[in-house]
């Protein structure tokens, strides 16, 4: 279709009868899908006719990807624009409608106790004839408020255009060698950075259909995986990677797995090339500046930068710089990035424009005037043979202490402390060693992946209140 310059499709399927989505014993065209964003547009419209017809937020709660997505389309093709929070506590919602009070909440579930007008999702669409023409939005209309948690516990927003979000998935196509389309299955939430980019956004711009649902044990993702047509690309986390590979189910051929959000060990990502007989890239980013480069670790542990981007250091007074890097922190601008922005990790810049990541500029432990990374840590921790998984984090300090001891989480069902203690003692200086260390089944993870320091620290209590007469 032809659009003004300064405009973008809202979705990019020359043809309006292709598959966009894929959920249990139904196939979605893209027809149908810009059909059913336009009938809930106008359903938003009409929960709160009084209020301005456009850039009014949406709070989009939505699980089903499917239903995630037309959300998604529905504020944008109206004006409006999407509010994706980095979470669903209830603290966290409230702050941020308070932050934005003419917000409608659009969700799929459940009935939120929120004060905001609420919209659930139509359960049951009246049959809607296909759309015969693509909507166009403006390159610089804003349709997106991704949140972060922010340093001080509350939400965070960072703006996102239409057209900086399509050239995202521009370089996101070049970077990632994508150059046709391949069928997604993610495991990661529509609302965070990589899930919007890597699922939601590579649908919609880079027409890739899209399993709508969002697998997180083994079998769920093997069963999805087989509802896709050839070639398929599993987005998801190194959390998820390594169940699924250590479910010993039957995995249906993958072509490509693209990794982010946690680190990643090299051995994990060579056992997953091998046993998958696929590529496996990861992406290195923030919510703030999105995806910006990529690596394939069997290949390289450096990252080489999408199309665009630049980084640029900025030199640290002397008095901060002991505590971050040698020559300063970066900053990383161009391509699809909004404004310049600061990074929060360490970074090694190579002559030939790629980065070797050295840790977070947050992760950095200084006891006893030594200096060591937590991530450092972890890894040493990691592959002691018989640990299956650990991390090391730095708590809360006790009353009686400047500096708190490093404290290990642990999971090694063949092995005992003393026995981890002892082969970490010939890895780690002594300083380093955790106090305390504590075996567990599991790692708290979260949906993401990760491993929320609070919910470290509330094992780390609840160890405490245990040892207690």
């Amino acid at each position: 279709m032809m659009v003004a310059t300064d405009a973008y499709p809202l979705i990019d399927y020359p043809d309006l009868d292709r598959v966009m989505l894929y959920r249990p014993g139904e196939r979605i065209t893209a027809g149908r899908f810009l059909a059913e964003a336009q009938y809930l547009a106008d359903l938003l419209v009409g929960l709160q006719p009084d209020r301005p017809p456009t850039a009014a937020p949406v709070l989009n709660l939505c699980q089903d990807r499917y239903r995630f997505m037309v959300g998604l389309a529905a504020a944008a093709q109206s004006g409006n624009v999407s509010l994706l929070p980095s979470n669903h506590a209830d603290d966290t919602l409230r702050h941020l409608l308070e932050c934005f009070p003419d917000t409608v909440c659009l969700h799929d579930q459940v009935e939120w106790t929120l004060p905001a007008p609420q919209l659930a999702y139509p359960t049951a669409v009246p049959a809607l004839s296909s759309a015969e023409a693509i909507p166009a939005v403006a390159g610089a209309q804003q349709v997106a408020f991704v949140f972060t948690s922010g340093s001080t516990g509350r939400p965070v927003p960072h703006a996102k255009t239409w057209g900086k979000l399509v050239r995202n998935v521009r370089g996101a196509q070049t970077a990632l060698g994508l150059d046709g389309a391949v069928s997604i299955v993610g495991t990661v939430p529509p609302q965070h950075m990589f899930g919007l980019e890597s699922t939601v956004l590579l649908c919609m711009l880079g027409g890739c259909p899209l399993w709508s649902g969002r697998p997180f044990y083994p079998a769920d993702i093997v069963a999805a995986l087989a509802e896709m047509p050839e070639p398929r690309m599993l987005v998801t986390t190194p959390f998820h990677l390594q169940s699924l590979l250590d479910s010993g189910l039957a995995i249906p051929p993958i072509a490509h797995l693209l990794l982010a959000t946690a680190p990643l060990d090299r051995a994990l990502a060579e056992r997953a090339e091998r046993q998958l007989a696929a590529p496996l890239r990861e992406i290195y980013g923030c919510t703030e500046t999105g995806q910006i480069a990529t690596r394939r670790p069997v290949e390289s542990l450096d990252w080489t930068l999408f199309p665009g981007v630049l980084l640029e250091v900025d030199p640290l007074p002397d008095d901060q710089a002991a505590d971050a890097t040698e020559s300063g922190v970066f900053r990383a601008s161009g391509g699809h990035i909004e404004v310049p922005i600061r990074l929060a990790d360490r970074l090694d810049v190579l002559s030939d424009g790629r980065f070797r990541l050295l840790g977070r500029l947050a992760d950095q432990v200084n006891i006893a005037g030594k200096r060591s990374a937590l991530s450092a840590l972890t890894a040493q921790l990691k592959e002691i043979p018989g640990v299956t998984d650990g991390v090391f984090f730095q708590p809360d300090p006790l009353p009686d202490q400047a500096i708190p001891r490093l404290c290990a989480l642990v999971v090694a069902p063949e092995r005992t402390r003393a026995e981890i203690l002892s082969a970490l003692r010939l890895r780690v200086d002594p300083v380093f060693l955790p106090r305390p260390l504590i075996l567990v089944d599991a790692l708290p993870y979260n949906e993401t992946g990760k491993l929320p320091r609070a919910q470290l620290q509330a094992r780390l209590d609840r160890y405490r209140e245990s040892l207690k007469p």
